[in-house]
Order: structure tokens, then sequence, then C-alpha cells
């Protein structure tokens, strides 16, 4: 039921019209650079990449091993 109420719930953000952006004369392409993501899981860890020889890296909990994880860039 819950789930339910905040999928119906609007947004500030849905409204392009009504964003501080809009006002601010940005392009239709700068709005629609970023997305909205909604996923349900079990915890969450915001932490930074560091970088790893040609790539980066993140550690995570090692009771987190085996399970499946999602990244998302925020920044």
């Amino acid at each position: 039921m819950a789930e339910e109420k905040n999928r119906n719930q609007s947004h500030p953000d849905d409204d392009a019209e009504s964003s501080p952006d809009s006002e601010a004369g940005l392009s239709a392409t700068a709005l629609s650079s970023r997305v909205k993501f909604e996923i349900f899981g079990e915890e969450m860890i915001e932490k930074r990449v560091k970088a790893s020889g040609n790539s980066g890296r993140v550690y995570l909990p090692p009771d987190w091993v085996g399970h499946k994880v999602k990244i998302i860039r925020i920044d």
C-alpha cells in the first residue's frame, strides 16, 4: 500500500516548467541529462570511487560478498 502511495505522489522535479532550471534558460538536453531511478533494496552505502590502476574501486562490506548490487553514479 505504501509503495503505491509513493509511486502516485508527484515530485517537484517532474514538472520541468516549475523547475528553477527551466527559468534559467537551460536547453532541453541539459534538463534531460539526469534520470530518476527508483530501486527497492536492503541497504545503501554512499562512497567515493578511488583510483586503482587504470580503473576505479569501491570497497564494500564483507557480508555483501556474493550478493547482487547496483551502482549508480550520482555526480
